[in-house]
Parts: structure tokens; C-alpha cells; sequence
């Protein structure tokens, strides 16, 4: 520090020692550019070298999600275990002579029908005439029920098929 080589500086309580700026070569422009030449062309090298580790990151999680040989190998054999037990289902019901006929299977549909229609009527007549008779009840129509031993649909949880 005596000799001027390296400066103090004193901060409060503590000191800073630097070495003095102007017994230091001076870099020339063509030493700077020619550093800076070297930054950008490192820069992008390490540019270069990120996109490729992304690229092979991206590609070995695509390929730690596939299936290995053996994994495939049993899912062929799976899923062929699987086609035989459906082939075979597949025959015995062909093979099987108690088939329903579309003409037996429209007309139970069409039964179905009339009969779920009749149900609403029916309900809709049986409810119109409670409602009737309740007008002039003092009693509620639960208990009104109760007395004369009627049991709704809603008391067993049935619904009219849609």
C-alpha cells in the first residue's frame, strides 16, 4: 500500500484494499473485441448444448413412457385371451335356439307401452278423485291415507318407466 500498488479505503470500522487501475495494462479495442468474439461464440455453443439436453430430455421421457418388450408381449397375450373368451361367448349365443324374435320383441315393447299409459291414467284418475274427497277432509292427506289404507307409488319407490 506504501508503494502505491494497491489502495486502501476505509469504510467505518473496516478497510478495503484494491489494486491501483493505472499500473495495469490497458486492453486495446482489438483485445476487447476479440474477447468479445470469444463470449458470443461460448454463448452460443452453451445455446447449443441446452437445446440438444432439452431435446434428449424430451425424447428419454417419451421413451421411459412406452412399454418394454416383455410388457407388450404380455399384452398381446392378454388381450388374445381375451378375443378367444369373446369368440367363444360369440358362438355359444349364435349356436343358442332361444333367440327373440323382432316381431316378439316389438310387440312386448308395444304392451309395455299401453300398459305404462294405462298406469298414468289410471294414477292420474286415482289422484284427481283423492284430491276430490281431501277438499272437504279436515285431516291431512297422510293421514287420510292412513285411515283408509291407501299405499302410493312413492311409498314403495317406484317410478313409471320412461
Amino acid at each position: 500500500a506504501q508503494q502505491g500498488c494497491i489502495r486502501e479505503k476505509a469504510y467505518g470500522k473496516q478497510k478495503v484494499y484494491f489494486a491501483a487501475q493505472e499500473q495495469l495494462p490497458a486492453a486495446g479495442d482489438a483485445e476487447l473485441r476479440a474477447l468479445d468474439g470469444d463470449i458470443a461464440a461460448r454463448s452460443a455453443e452453451v445455446q447449443a448444448l441446452q437445446h440438444r439436453c432439452r431435446q434428449m430430455e424430451a425424447e428419454l421421457k417419451e421413451l421411459s413412457g412406452t412399454m418394454t418388450t416383455p410388457e407388450v408381449a404380455q399384452e398381446i397375450e392378454a388381450l388374445r385371451r381375451d378375443c378367444a373368451t369373446y369368440t367363444e361367448k360369440l358362438e355359444r349365443i349364435k349356436s343358442a335356439s332361444n333367440h327373440v324374435t323382432p316381431e316378439e320383441k316389438e310387440k312386448v315393447c308395444s304392451e309395455q307401452k299401453l300398459y305404462c299409459k294405462e298406469w298414468r291414467r289410471r294414477k292420474r284418475m286415482a289422484t284427481e278423485l283423492l284430491d276430490a274427497i281431501l277438499e272437504g277432509y279436515p285431516k291431512s292427506k297422510k293421514q287420510f291415507f292412513e285411515e283408509v289404507g291407501i299405499e302410493t307409488d312413492e311409498d314403495h319407490n317406484v317410478a313409471l318407466p320412461a
